[in-house]
């Protein structure tokens, strides 16, 4: 090729000169010419073409849509863009990452997981840009870096059902109707936890009392499940307060995988108000400890209903204020929170089965030792009459 003329104009202002505009024409062999036109001040250039290097590669949209908070572990992420790409352009990065692959596909960047995200997951997804980030078939290249947010949806209720059977902190057993998944196969195991297989829940022991097995509610999270969740929170380092949550879902797959069973058993609690006042301990489904009570007074009762432990302290001084105004500071022991400020613990009284809290259960000292061991996280307490 063969330049054929350069031709450059000044422009002098103020005594200065800038390049107002440079032409370079080149002739080929057989007379054919190109032209590309640039313009500039002050020395910074910019390019009117239309594609090749310089252009601008836009994000036309985004699969799941940034914000989604229902999206399913297992779906595509889909990137398109405003022309096709090249084929080993560099890849947008997903956060976490999960097992899967990248696939160009014309103007679009698929991403197919082989492992599905855990339910609840917070996903960011972030396109590169400039030099280093995603290129165009003809060279263009993302002007400004993207990110977009989304999370998987929520697990199956009764997958986290059966997954706290099979660890043993149930008093159901379950047993699926087709064939066992695996516990270390990580890809069905997560599958799992939005799609629960099919199968069936058995009591483990039938010692139990109706106010216990009447909550039983399969595919419901309900006090009776929350319960389940807390002692299996307290056991794997997580905060006991029934939260369903990512970190649930992986620790207990982990534990699962790992096989990493309950070795406490099954504990229920009931307080019965009608008097002589007692409180009787259920451990796998029979009774571990029957012992007198004493729950509130009048103006300060024990309510009724099913709560769960939510606290545990091996002794405390209690403060508070009594019903005539007057103050108290009583060092108890055994100390099994339920609802609010009520607990079940020693306190130091001349007889037990009449109401004399001020809300709490009351036992003997020798009687509450053997309790407190038995009101582990997540154990249900119910109130009656």
């Amino acid at each position: 090729m063969l330049v054929v003329g350069l031709v450059v104009l000044a422009l002098v202002i103020g005594g200065g000169v800038g390049y107002l505009a440079t032409r370079t024409t080149s002739a080929s062999a057989s007379g054919q010419t190109r032209q590309r036109q640039t313009t500039s001040t002050g020395g910074t250039s910019s390019s009117s073409t239309s594609g090749g290097p310089g252009a601008t590669l836009r994000v036309t949209s985004v699969t799941p849509a940034s914000g989604s908070t229902r999206v399913s572990p297992a779906a595509p992420v889909v990137v398109t863009f405003s022309a096709p790409l090249a084929a080993n352009s560099p890849q947008p990065q997903l956060n976490p990452s999960t097992p899967g692959s990248w696939s160009v596909r014309g103007d679009e960047m698929v991403f197919t997981p082989t492992i599905p995200y855990v339910p609840l997951t917070p996903v960011t997804l972030s396109v590169p840009s400039g030099s280093s980030g995603v290129r165009g078939k003809d060279g263009s290249t993302l002007a400004t870096a993207a990110v977009y947010h989304f999370r998987t949806e929520g697990g199956s209720i009764l997958r986290l059902q059966q997954l706290l059977s099979e660890l043993d902190y149930s008093p159901l057993s379950w047993q699926p109707s087709g064939s066992t998944i695996a516990p270390g196969d990580e890809a069905a195991q997560i599958a799992a936890l939005v799609k629960a297989p099919a199968g069936s829940f058995t009591w483990r022991n039938k010692g139990w009392p109706a106010q216990l097995t009447g909550k039983w509610k399969p595919g419901v999270y309900n006090l009776f499940t929350k319960g389940l969740v807390m002692s299996f929170e307290a056991d794997h380092g997580l905060i006991p307060k029934g939260t369903i949550d990512r970190a649930l879902f992986v620790s207990l797959v982990t534990a699962l995988a790992n096989h990493t069973v309950n070795t406490g058993g099954y504990n229920y609690a009931l307080a019965n108000k009608t008097q002589p006042e007692s409180l009787t301990v259920w451990h796998d489904g029979h009774v571990a400890v029957k012992t007198p009570a004493n729950t509130g007074i009048a103006s300060s009762p024990t309510p009724d209903g099913t709560f769960t432990v939510y606290s545990r302290l091996r002794q405390q001084v209690m403060k508070g204020t009594n019903p005539n105004g007057s103050h108290y500071a009583d060092l108890v022991q055994y100390v099994a929170y339920f609802h609010g400020n009520d607990a079940v613990h020693y306190m130091p009284r001349a007889g037990y089965g009449i109401p004399q809290s001020l809300g709490c259960i009351e036992l003997p000292l020798a009687q509450a030792a053997k309790v407190w061991p038995y009101l582990a996280y997540g154990t249900l307490v119910t109130v009656i009459n």
